[in-house]
């Protein structure tokens, strides 16, 4: 069968959108195929900065015939019926129709509309013109004279040449040659634009990728990426060093090269006075390199990596020098904001209100920045009011929080005054991914407590499902208080999440405030603290994620799970009890008696039928239902006891002695007696079932 190469080739595609394009080069390009009536035994895509490139396997030569039986209305229906039936058909006449018979719907026009099929070729030619046109580019541009046509091209950067060549493994392909806006599919692509400029003409993928290797094009993106991680670590390592490693920016600068060489430079040793964080993000930002540190320590070295694009005939010397001028002068302005920030603000007589507003130290830098964000009444969302006032509101809500947490007040309330502080700092303004971290070690720096200066980090945590949760009683404080006034505030004006849409992270704050609950034991009642009701329902489902993701299967939650339910904890714990319960022998066959039970009571109640209002002993009849009545009100009793202290598993093990009484009930009794006030009584003994069970868990809603 044949194969199917594609290749569009551009000026430089940003590194951020190549492994989405490729994606969406494939989907849409197999998507177009199988639609039309080929099908392919593989597929996949590669990218470089220059190039999208799409290899198809196994694409059958050509689509199959297709025969298809149109219905149209019966043969007396009136004339627009029967127009508007042969022009979807597309007959020109109703003679071209044929008539059949329907024992009960009597003669209908039938069309019989064969399509023959097409070559794999031509199919591909009539595709891709609109796929390339319509491509879900982010950004796009027009270039050349042909842009101030309407309609003209739009690519991200300008497209240069396409390749398509279609065939098989052991004979001669051919060209596909399919034109958009003057540009024709052939079989000649470029390699590097410094070291191969030349045309280079192929045929299939396996000559492809040779070819452009050796025109120094790696076309594989993970290739180029193992390249630049294993020689970084190499050169590192030969200089005494280790390489810091960083994913994301080995995912960008892999889209930067198409053929990566590693090299090292240097910078002064006394930038390393700065913070490695803002030293690692100065680098990384500005110049793409990575930093390295002292083999087996976190210490940085004053050397850096750097991923080039071209093999220099000097060995890299001019490609350091000028990359290490760059890191030189990114890390002075890193200093000079580092210093700054240690200093006093020129306005101090300007913000004594706002210090006095939260008992600021105005000799402090970090409570100079604090007192400055609120005189500069900056805002924090225009229905919500500025971060002074925020911070306001997380400081009141805090104290609260102090004392479920308990943590300690005044600390909780000096971290609080001071977590937003470094919003104000220079270094937060040039790396604003550094805010809280710069705020503790600039707390650090004016002598705060250690819980202060880790909440004012920390509070910001977990920020996703594999971020760390706050340990320290202060800083679980401070977080909580800055996640739920968030979610509080954005309620409260309607501002929720829609969709996939969450515009203000509120789905994550929401997973914060579990993870921390759950992770960090803190009993917190949810309703009561934020007194909205769609709230907790958010609450839950966020809830629902975290637990399915640990394991926990969904029946169960929903069993346990109920809609006033606000203290989480307590959730998961009956959760992780009921789990346990569930899964035993016992618990197997009693949520199979129970079941029983609670249905065979709700069909009865459906009906109307009478149920008593207590269980009366002296109708009580047989020794099963004796038993069964003694067993539930010890069950029940020692139930009870057991939720009260929180002790869910012992709950569950109460509630397992009920699985002999209830077999051998539902084995010797027969519930619907004739004798109404037996039936009745022997119904509202199901109903001490359900009652004894409903303490832990709606059994119903199990599975199984």
């Amino acid at each position: 069968m044949p194969d199917l190469l594609l290749e569009l080739r551009s000026e430089e595609i940003p590194a951020r959108m190549q492994r989405k394009a490729a994606g969406d080069l494939k989907k849409l390009v197999t998507d177009a195929l199988i639609e039309a009536g080929l099908s392919y035994e593989g597929a996949r895509e590669y990218w470089t900065p220059r190039r999208l490139t799409l290899d198809i396997r196994g694409l059958t030569a050509r689509s199959a015939d297709v025969r298809e039986e149109r219905k149209g209305p019966r043969t007396d229906a009136n004339e627009k019926a029967i127009e508007g039936f042969l022009r979807g058909a597309g007959l020109s006449s109703i003679s071209e129709a044929q008539v059949q018979s329907d024992p009960k719907k009597g003669d209908f026009y039938v069309a019989i509309i064969s399509k023959p099929g097409r070559a794999a070729e031509e199919i591909v030619a009539a595709v891709m013109p609109d796929i390339i046109r319509n491509f879900p580019w982010p950004k796009s541009m027009r270039w050349g004279k042909a842009s101030a046509k309407p309609g003209s091209l739009r690519w991200v950067r300008p497209l240069q040449s396409i390749v398509c060549t279609f065939g098989t493994e052991h004979e001669e392909t051919a060209v596909i040659p399919f034109e958009i806006d003057g540009i024709v599919a052939s079989n000649v692509t470029y390699g590097h634009r410094f070291h191969a400029p030349d045309a280079i003409t192929v045929k299939r993928f396996e000559d492809y990728v040779s070819s452009l290797e050796k025109a120094k094009v790696v076309l594989d993106a993970e290739r180029r990426k193992d390249i630049i991680l294993h020689d970084a670590r190499d050169v590192a390592f030969a200089n005494g060093l280790e390489l810091v490693e960083d994913e994301s920016l080995l995912e960008e600068v892999s889209g930067l090269v198409e053929w990566p060489q590693v090299l090292m430079g240097s910078f002064e040793e006394d930038y390393l006075s700065i913070p490695s964080e803002i030293i690692r993000l100065t680098i990384k930002t500005n110049q793409k390199c990575f930093v390295t540190r002292q083999q087996a320590g976190e210490t940085l070295s004053n050397r850096f990596i750097l991923i080039a694009n071209i093999q220099a005939t000097d060995g890299g010397k001019e490609i350091i020098h000028g990359n290490g001028k760059v890191v030189r002068a990114r890390l002075s302005d890193a200093l000079h904001f580092w210093k700054r920030d240690q200093g006093d603000l020129p306005d101090l007589e300007t913000l004594e209100a706002s210090a006095a507003k939260f008992g600021l130290d105005l000799k402090k830098p970090l409570d100079q920045r604090m007192a400055k964000l609120d005189a500069l009444d900056v805002t924090f969302h225009a229905k919500l009011g500025s971060q002074g006032e925020r911070v306001a509101r997380i400081r009141a809500l805090a104290a609260e929080l102090a004392r479920i947490t308990g943590a300690d007040t005044a600390l909780v309330d000096r971290a609080v005054v001071l977590a937003k502080a470094d919003l104000r700092t220079e270094a937060v303004g040039e790396f604003p991914e550094l805010q809280g971290l710069m705020g503790r070690k600039y707390a650090s720096l004016q002598g705060e407590d250690a819980s202060v200066a880790t909440a004012i980090e920390d509070h910001y945590k977990p920020q996703g499902p594999s971020d760390r949760v706050p340990e320290d009683k202060v800083a679980i404080t401070v977080a909580l208080a800055d996640k739920l006034d968030t979610l509080v505030g954005f309620w409260a004006i309607d501002e929720k999440p829609t969709g996939s849409k969450d515009p203000y992270a509120l789905r994550r704050a929401a997973l914060g405030v579990v993870r921390i609950l759950l992770e960090r034991g803190v009993r917190l009642p949810l309703l009561a603290t934020t007194r909205d009701v769609d709230l907790l329902v958010f609450f839950h489902d966020r809830l629902k994620v975290y637990l399915r993701d640990l394991g926990a299967r969904h029946d169960l939650i929903d069993a346990v799970l109920t809609p006033e339910a606000d203290d989480l904890l307590m959730v998961a714990r009956r959760v992780e009890a009921l789990t346990a319960f569930i899964t035993s022998e016992d618990g197997k066959n009693l949520l199979a008696g129970t079941k029983r039970a609670t249905q065979l009571l709700a069909a009865e109640e459906k009906k109307g039928t009478v149920v008593a209002d207590g269980v009366s002993e002296a109708l009580l009849k047989l020794d099963a239902e004796k038993d069964l009545f003694a067993a539930v009100k010890s069950a029940s009793a020692e139930a009870s006891d057991a939720i009260a202290k929180e002790d869910f598993r012992s709950a569950m093990a109460a509630l397992s002695k009920l699985r002999a009484p209830v077999d051998r009930f539902f084995e010797a009794v027969l519930v619907n007696d004739e004798d109404a006030a037996i039936r009745a009584n022997r119904l509202a003994l199901l109903r001490m079932i359900r009652e004894a069970t409903g303490t832990v868990a709606d059994f119903s809603k199990i599975a199984g």
